[in-house]
């Protein structure tokens, strides 16, 4: 249920690719002048563009304790988008949970990991502490555990289309990914509506697929003959290095696919599709709008 005198709403990361769209999502739900976007960089061109559609800015760094209770105050709800910072999560999702309960914050909504508790991705670790933080806390909070971005994979579409052939060591893995405008919309349905609180939403996409499956619809769509080539951890890892990744974030996308091996990122529980209302984005339409952008 949506309720009809909106609470001050606050989004973390607001600049980036999930908080741009969480604010999008919000816009269409509530007065713009009931949202905050929590930003780094107050003076950047996209927080301008925030600002110009009537969202109030403040300065919000992870890394700076002293910004975060005065950019909290008068908040309501706040919706934690997990730092893209690897290995230093911990501490900035602490700073942010510490601010909020000196600031009398009456909700967190936090970006998890689809079944952080269980998860053998080495992205989960971070996730349980700050799960673990936000229970500690005593303030009430509602876990978003996000599945896998379909992106996360478009995004490798001209190097499998260059060299005919798309890499990962997912195996035969089932991977049940979704837009990343299907995990915003979820989290502006949770700051919005009632009765979340305590709640632990494993989030995915209805339709779960391999990296085969994947490939084929890569071939379909693009008219180009690409095979999914499945390599061991260790030689995705050297060759995602070998294309120019820092080796610790080729580690973790290696060690990803080698836990969608493992099922690590297949869910098929559905909590996604009802909080947004309707079907979930298929990967084929993403594929098509990542083709569509060239």
């Amino acid at each position: 249920m949506t309720i009809s005198a909106s609470p001050r709403l606050f989004v973390t990361g607001a600049t980036g690719q999930l908080g741009r769209l969480v604010i999008d999502a919000l816009l269409r739900q509530v007065p713009a002048d009931s949202i905050v976007a929590g930003v780094r960089s107050p003076d950047s061109e996209a927080a301008r563009g925030l600002q110009a559609q009537g969202v109030a800015l403040r300065h919000f760094d992870y890394d700076r304790p002293e910004t975060l209770e005065a950019a909290l105050r008068g908040i309501d709800r706040l919706l934690l988008i997990s730092s893209s910072e690897i290995g230093r999560r911990v501490v900035q999702h602490r700073n942010v949970i510490d601010a909020a309960e000196r600031a009398g914050i009456g909700l967190i909504a936090y970006t998890s990991l689809l079944h952080a508790e269980t998860s053998p991705l080495a992205l989960a670790e971070e996730h349980r502490q700050t799960e673990a933080a936000l229970k500690a806390s005593g303030i009430p909070y509602v876990l978003l555990r996000n599945g896998w971005y379909t992106e996360n994979y478009t995004a490798s579409i001209p190097s499998a289309l260059a060299h005919g052939v798309f890499l990962g060591s997912a195996g035969e893995g089932r991977i049940a990914s979704a837009a990343r405008a299907d995990y915003a919309k979820a989290a502006a349905a949770v700051l919005t509506g009632e009765s979340h609180a305590g709640q632990v939403y494993e989030l995915a996409g209805d339709e779960a697929y391999t990296l085969t499956a994947f490939a084929e619809a890569v071939s379909a769509a693009a008219g180009t003959a690409v095979a999914y080539r499945n390599l061991a951890e260790a030689d995705f890892k050297a060759v995602l290095v070998g294309a120019g990744l820092p080796e610790a974030f080729a580690a973790l996308l290696a060690d990803s696919d080698a836990g969608a091996a493992r099922g690590a990122l297949d869910e098929t529980g559905g909590q996604l599709s009802r909080l947004i209302g309707r079907s979930t984005t298929s990967y084929r339409s993403t594929i098509a709008e990542a083709l569509a952008r060239g």
